[in-house]
């Protein structure tokens, strides 16, 4: 998903200096790394989506289930952060947010809710551009995030004040549901976060003893996990709701913040150390994220619309495995080159003749 931010923070009006190597430098632009934490990631988002009916029958998938959940949107949103540390509120940057991350959004929400009043059998259901539906949230979110940038650049601590806003929200539970706000408070802290990582930080994750280290901290993880399916509520890791909603203290709200947030930063770094940094078969695939991200619902959908997962046999380890693999099969075939083609008026649009021409360097030097 983390592709539409980085073509918002790539898209920086150049000098003639600067284009004229540009062409040189193209294939530089990219890292392999990065492409391959977003498509890795947008598998696991697949997957957790394609598990959600199968939690009830089996302690072991929701166990798994609530791993995933507890990395798989931070280290997307903490990637995101990252290629966000230089944001300014530029022509040619706001032009991209509006035509790369709003516009998408105001498309997706309208196709989700017409496909949803088919799925879910609700032809009455109302649109509401302020309402994100389903995986629309992201993008709300994302497109406050980034306005947001310049003032977590100037204040002294950016990241302690965004968990304090995160641990706010879940002792309000009357916040609406205007942009997901609950979501896109108590995740908040993960965008910002990012914005304070630096080149070296991911360096230092990717050493040979972190990849070593991160194999018992996961096993770890999935033991407590087990353990934790009867006696917690993996809502939590939505990020969605308060603690009075959860039917918890309220006090339950900032301390699970703050734990959730170190469980999923201590896991974020360890799904890091074990992302390839070379290029693979499936590198160029991260640069299709969101399409993956924004169509695989509608495949959900249409799933759930014909109750496939009746079957008892998906229910059994042979199915839940299937189930696996078709899901990181469909995800991975919705970010390849003919479908981010077949999409890219919405998603990437040019929409040009929408803004005003913004003079370049030199000509502002010459009307001075």
């Amino acid at each position: 998903m983390s592709d539409a931010v980085e073509a918002v923070e790539r898209a920086v009006p150049r000098t003639r200096a600067a284009a004229t190597g540009a062409a040189a430098g193209s294939a530089k632009q990219r890292d392999a790394f990065f492409d391959n934490a977003k498509y890795l990631a947008i598998v696991l988002v697949a997957i957790g989506h394609a598990w959600e009916p199968l939690r009830s029958e089996s302690r072991t998938v929701t166990a798994l289930y609530m791993i995933v959940y507890s990395f798989h949107m931070p280290a997307f949103i903490v990637i995101s952060g990252y290629f966000s540390r230089s944001f300014e509120a530029t022509p040619g940057r706001i032009k991209r947010l509006l035509t790369g991350v709003a516009l998408p959004y105001v498309v997706f929400e309208v196709a989700y809710t017409l496909f949803t009043r088919w799925a879910d059998n609700e032809p009455d259901r109302s649109f509401s551009l302020l309402d994100p539906l389903y995986l629309t949230w992201f993008l709300a979110a994302l497109f406050v995030w980034r306005l947001t940038t310049p003032i977590w650049r100037v204040v002294r601590w950016p990241l302690p004040i965004a968990l304090g806003v995160a641990m706010l929200a879940t002792l309000t539970p009357s916040i609406g549901k205007d942009l997901d706000l609950q979501r896109l408070l108590q995740f908040l802290p993960y965008f910002v976060l990012g914005l304070c990582l630096k080149p070296e930080h991911f360096q230092l994750v990717r050493r040979r003893a972190v990849r070593l280290a991160a194999v018992p901290v996961f096993a770890c993880a999935l033991v407590v996990a087990y353990w934790a399916v009867p006696r917690m509520n993996y809502a939590w890791f939505f990020h969605r709701t308060s603690a009075e909603q959860l039917a918890a203290p309220s006090w339950y709200g900032p301390v699970m913040t703050l734990a959730l947030f170190g469980c999923s930063a201590v896991l974020t770094a360890c799904f890091l150390a074990w992302v390839p940094g070379r290029n693979m078969w499936f590198t160029a695939l991260g640069a299709g994220t969101l399409y993956g991200y924004l169509l695989h619902g509608f495949g959900m959908q249409t799933v759930n619309h014909y109750h496939v997962y009746d079957n008892a046999w998906l229910h059994r380890p042979l199915g839940e495995i299937t189930v696996t693999i078709v899901a990181a099969i469909v995800v991975t075939l919705l970010c390849t080159a003919p479908v981010r083609r077949a999409f890219r008026f919405v998603m990437e649009p040019k929409m040009d003749w929408a803004f005003r021409r913004t003079p370049s360097v030199p000509e502002q030097r010459r009307s001075g």
